[in-house]
């Protein structure tokens, strides 16, 4: 089974972000790569072939989402997560943050505020201050690397906002938030009327124990929610625009409608159309494979930091294919830890301030990846261990 994913594939010098982007974002090429988020993973073997399949057409016009895109759409949803949802709810985009941005722009107003909880994936600070909003930020609470959430600190942000942002899972500390939680900032939110964009781009990439639950799905939070879901990260298509938004409330769904083709985003991509049919309805077993080799890098992981890594704590990996990784005692500065990781281990990971403040002295891991690679770079991490 694991043999699909032991493979190393040499991506460098085909336009790919995460290698030949690597002098660009940390000055040197000669990286191992572990930090923006896509998998060193081949496609399943069916949407390689649907996609075959759609280039032996030879021609590569404008397109229509034919009735079995959103059937996909609706029948994964429902398959994986119990979460009935209906064509008319369904906003292509080009990409879970430039839906971020439609929702930004069009439900909200400059000033308005836009809450997040941080550290969080960089864009959701970006959606807000790059558009004239009044970014506001509530610092998760972290006992032994397990994050929670300030309750009282989230309240007295919501009465100042006007839409919070939701990750869920949470990138980058791993967290699969409990129904209990989610009710609790549904009933908030609710309270004080503030709209929520719920990002679930990493919903299928669970492990053993969590469960993610749509947001939406919950009582009747629909009625403030925007999600935004993609088979981008779990089927490693993130190069094909193939994001979703759901938005069952006509009165949020139009206004993002309505500027998304103002903007002429509605198009998208023939390609990615097929990707996603194919990823949805015929790639399921790989998703279930894949699921449970990076349960096995997982364990990897969790297993070395605890055995073999001085002074390095790792949060619980309850989602996602990223590890949160917590250096603090190297007592190095940001910038400290993140030269030693580059020019000493020859380590591209993500610097966890640039997920906020609170990512100071911590890095995130990429380990959606062939076992070896990983096994090399905790190598690594543990020879600078012995040095620091």
């Amino acid at each position: 089974m694991s043999e699909r994913f032991d493979t190393v594939i040499d991506r460098r010098n085909s336009g790919c972000f995460r290698y030949d982007a690597l002098n660009m974002i940390y000055g040197r090429s000669d990286l191992l790569s572990l930090w923006v988020a896509d998998m060193d993973f081949a496609v399943s073997d069916e949407i390689q072939q649907a996609l075959a399949k759609r280039a032996q057409h030879p021609v590569y016009g404008y397109n229509l989402r034919l009735p079995d895109f959103y059937q996909a759409v609706i029948q994964w949803q429902q398959k994986r997560f119990g979460w009935n949802t209906k064509e008319d709810w369904i906003l292509a985009v080009p990409g879970i943050v430039p839906g971020l941005s439609l929702t930004v722009l069009s439900l909200t107003e400059p000033g308005d505020g836009v809450l997040i909880l941080s550290p969080v994936y960089t864009p959701f600070y970006n959606a807000a201050t790059d558009h004239g909003r009044m970014l506001l930020t509530s610092s998760l609470i972290s006992a032994e690397g397990v994050y929670s959430i300030d309750w009282d600190d989230f309240e007295a942000k919501l009465k100042q906002s006007k839409l919070f942002i939701l990750c869920t899972p949470h990138n980058p500390v791993g967290r699969v938030w409990s129904e209990e939680e989610l009710c609790k900032i549904g009933h908030l939110c609710l309270k004080h009327k503030v709209t929520v964009f719920s990002d679930e781009i990493h919903e299928d990439l669970i492990f053993t124990g969590n469960k993610h639950i749509p947001f939406a799905s919950l009582e009747n939070f629909a009625e403030i929610t925007i999600t935004g879901i993609s088979p981008a990260k779990s089927f490693n298509i993130a190069g094909l625009a193939t994001a979703v938004l759901m938005i069952s409330n006509p009165n949020l769904r139009n206004p993002v409608k309505e500027l998304s083709e103002k903007l002429h985003l509605f198009m998208g991509n023939s390609f990615g159309i097929v990707a996603l049919i194919a990823a949805y309805k015929d790639s399921e077993a790989w998703l279930e494979e894949l699921l449970g080799y990076l349960h096995g890098n997982r364990k990897l992981i969790i297993d070395y930091v605890d055995k073999e890594l001085t002074g390095v704590q790792v949060s619980p990996i309850e989602g996602t294919y990223l590890a949160w990784l917590d250096f603090r005692e190297w007592n190095l500065t940001a910038k400290e830890l993140q030269d030693t990781m580059v020019n000493k281990a020859l380590l591209a990971l993500d610097p966890g301030i640039r997920f906020g403040i609170e990512g100071s002295g911590f890095m995130r891991l990429n380990f959606g990846c062939p076992r070896s690679i990983l096994q090399e770079a905790l190598t690594r991490i543990k020879a600078l261990s012995g040095s620091i």
